[in-house]
């Protein structure tokens, strides 16, 4: 099988970025439909319609109903059918995204992705995570094309809530290590063939930037700060472990993540709370050596991310609940099987109990 690196066609980050966005958006087309929620409206609406005083396309507004689902995806279509829009633009979160991206493709126009949060790696990808209505994952909708345009206000982004740049950090630092256990089995990647060298570079990149300036970008965007530390995590939770996960491939780590909704009281946490406690559990299950299990322990403890159960908000730990989530993780139709050893649900529910007991343990050796 061939070796498929994909990326979007053009990634812009900066400053007050969304204020450009009718200049990137004209030579795609002139009737702009841009998905966002009405508080993404709020914060960054007058931003983007400024932009489009003096442009040859316009823009309209649609409000999010809150779930990437079928019946979401199929009332936008027909919202931007009615509107005779040839352009989809998806601003806000990574469910406004999909969502977005999801749309484009059924119609067959051009996608530009503008998040508002750098919470996670879905931007830059050619794939949109479909959720049932109720929340719970359904399935992988992989798209023929990554998005014609990404664009990262990185004002915006710094203004957000710190937790949401944090959990942008959880998703990326899954990146590296599903990347490896891809290439290391010859797995399929989301991009439909074996990882290239250079995407495995990114995702090595990828870890290696959260490792060096994550902390001291959270203390900066506790400050109210963007930093060149910021700017650096923004490229590395959104373009570099976009197209690392998505060049190389996923494993455990988001398997863990999907199978984690069975739980119901973990839909309170963000998707990269949950993938960095996948990723405890894949390294529990390749018997990481200590110091590698230390180093992404103590950074998830020292940002903020969960490293427990309890912090995900799981209190009944029984063996039979943590089995249905392993038993979930192990699909056929997930990522499990990207890892370069046979993988059981029994193997996976150890894990996660084990991940959970060495959280509890350090988080006792540090108190």
């Amino acid at each position: 099988m061939a070796r498929i690196f994909n990326s979007p066609s053009k990634y812009v980050q900066g400053p007050d970025a969304l204020a450009e966005l009718a200049s990137y958006i004209e030579p795609l087309g002139s009737k702009a439909l841009a998905i966002s929620t009405a508080s993404g409206v709020k914060r960054v609406g007058a931003k983007i319609e400024g932009g489009f005083a003096d442009s040859a396309a316009s823009v309209t507004f649609e409000e999010f109903n809150g779930e990437c689902c079928d019946s979401e995806i199929d009332r936008i279509c027909a919202v931007a059918q009615a509107a005779g829009s040839d352009v989809i633009v998806g601003v806000g979160g990574g469910k406004v995204l999909d969502t977005a991206k999801a749309v484009a493709y059924k119609l067959g126009v051009p996608v530009v992705i503008c998040p508002t949060i750098a919470s996670s790696d879905a931007p830059c990808s050619a794939l949109s995570v479909i959720y049932t209505e109720d929340g719970v994952f359904d399935r992988y909708l992989f798209l023929p094309s990554n998005p014609n345009i990404v664009l990262m206000d990185t004002t915006v982004i710094a203004a957000s809530p710190v937790r949401l740049t944090v959990s942008g950090m959880g998703d990326a630092l899954a990146t590296y290590f599903e990347a490896q256990a891809s290439v290391d089995s010859e797995g399929d990647t989301c991009a439909g063939g074996k990882a290239t060298n250079a995407a495995l570079a990114l995702a090595k990149l990828c870890f290696d930037t959260l490792m060096a300036d994550g902390v001291k970008a959270k203390v900066a965007l506790e400050a109210g700060a963007c930093t060149p530390a910021v700017e650096r995590i923004i490229e590395a939770n959104t373009l570099l472990s976009g197209i690392g996960f998505e060049s190389c491939g996923l494993a455990a780590a988001h398997a863990i993540h999907n199978g984690m909704t069975q739980l119901p009281e973990t839909h309170e946490c963000y998707h990269g709370e949950k993938v960095a406690f996948g990723t405890l559990v894949q390294l529990v299950l390749e018997n990481a050596p200590t110091e590698k299990l230390e180093e992404v322990l103590g950074f998830c403890m020292e940002i903020g991310l969960p490293v427990t159960l309890g912090e995900l908000g799981v209190e009944d730990t029984s063996r039979e609940r943590i089995m249905a989530v392993a038993e979930s993780a192990c699909a056929p139709s997930d990522t499990m099987g990207n890892m370069p050893f046979t993988v059981t649900p029994s193997m996976v529910c150890d894990a996660i109990l084990a991940a959970d007991a060495l959280g509890r343990y350090y988080h006792l050796d540090i108190e």
